[in-house]
């Protein structure tokens, strides 16, 4: 028995924003339906059926030449799309009746190819679930509270018990899939739909959170996080460390600024800003790894403007800086060094204001401390020292 798979690209996407159809839009260094098709050809599933618009021309030179892919037409409506690339399969079918070397085509996964971070296992769980049934497909149980609403207003509370959000890939025997299709009329909100309305029986199979569908322009940035946590080793990435190193002695006043955060203390750091010497470093860190200098290039102390100037204006200019030239940051790793102030009990608020300001998740950002034994500059509390390394990658 055969498995194929149904991609569908046909798809405008206007709520991902303006520019390309989002199937066609970068990510990690590919296009959104790269990741897609990789998925299921790492699955070792062949024939791919690929439901491309009429519209996108350069798409169809681009796949023109690749021997595992059927191309086809979609529709207006989506279930047109799918209902041809289904009539595709059964044509392929039909041409390779009586072949000793090809075994019919008997079941399909129908999948969106905006959800580029389907995995194998959810893969091969539907197509082991079609051994027992004429359906299935991938759904996640909904554990959100419900509402409805209007004018901006919570209306009432939805009963949520029952309740899943749909995935795909969808997964059909063929033959009961394309005559599911032929009975039923355009629109639909996705397969299933089609064939519980001809009588088919649908099996849930535990769908992943991971398998999220690009819907919103946000929705890109986390896909990329998702696929960033695949184990796997992309030599192509271009990977660049910095480092980062200041130090302020501390002089009169109240208050300590570190890492975005104000924390009271017996005197205050000195420095010709607001002297945030974990800010600092950091920012040197991201500057050093994209081989761009340091603080004083691009902020020089020399110039009045920047006197008491708060750090986070650094900061977001390196960070800003980095996304320019195509890399995006990874991750910081920052050590403050000091008797006093304690940091432990800031480290979170220091994590969530560093992570705001870099873009990045707080889980991202390490803030930790260190004294220096009472030795040194340091360990005679006359002022505070900051080491920190940056990881950026651009695809």
């Amino acid at each position: 028995m055969t498995t194929a798979a149904l991609i569908v690209a046909a798809g405008r996407g206007t709520r991902a924003g303006s520019g390309l159809p989002k199937q066609w839009r970068a990510l990690k260094g590919k296009r959104v339906i790269d990741w897609t098709l990789q998925a299921f050809r790492d699955s070792g599933i062949t024939p791919i059926v690929l439901v491309l618009s009429p519209e996108d021309r350069g798409a169809w030179d681009s796949f023109a030449a690749d021997s595992d892919l059927v191309l086809t037409a979609g529709g207006a409506e989506r279930s047109i799309s799918v209902q041809n690339g289904l009539i595709a399969l059964r044509d392929l079918n039909r041409s390779q009746a009586g072949s000793a070397h090809n075994l019919p085509i008997s079941k399909v996964l129908i999948h969106d190819a905006a959800r580029p971070c389907i995995s194998q296992a959810l893969i091969a769980s539907i197509i082991e679930a079609l051994d027992h049934g004429a359906a299935a497909a991938p759904a996640v149980a909904v554990t959100d509270a419900l509402w409805t609403g209007a004018g901006g207003q919570v209306t009432g509370t939805q009963d949520r018990s029952g309740l899943f959000a749909a995935q795909t890939p969808q997964g059909f025997q063929l033959e009961a899939i394309l005559a599911a299709h032929a009975s039923h009329p355009d629109g639909a909100a996705d397969d299933v739909e089609v064939a519980r309305a001809a009588g088919l029986e649908v099996a849930i199979i535990a769908g992943e959170p991971d398998n999220i569908k690009i819907t919103r322009p946000e929705d890109f940035a986390r896909a990329a996080r998702i696929l960033g946590t695949e184990n796997k080793m992309d030599i192509s990435l271009d990977v660049r460390l910095g480092n980062g190193y200041d130090v302020h002695r501390f002089g009169p006043g109240d208050s300590v600024i570190l890492c975005g955060v104000e924390i009271p203390h017996d005197r205050s750091l000195q420095g010709h800003s607001d002297a945030d010497v974990g800010m600092h470093a950091v920012t040197d860190a991201i500057y050093g790894a994209l081989a761009q200098g340091d603080i004083g290039q691009h902020f020089p102390p020399s110039d009045p403007q920047w006197k008491g100037a708060a750090s986070e204006i650094f900061l977001r200019h390196a960070a800003d800086l980095a996304r320019d030239m195509g890399f995006q940051i990874s991750n910081v790793d920052c050590t403050l060094v000091c008797e006093y102030p304690k940091i432990g009990p800031h480290a979170p608020q220091m994590r969530s204001v560093m992570a705001e300001i870099l873009g990045i998740d707080p889980n991202r950002v390490s803030i930790k401390a260190t004294t220096s034994e009472r030795l040194g500059f340091t360990g005679r509390s006359e002022g505070i020292a900051s080491l920190a390394t940056a990881a950026l990658v651009k695809p």
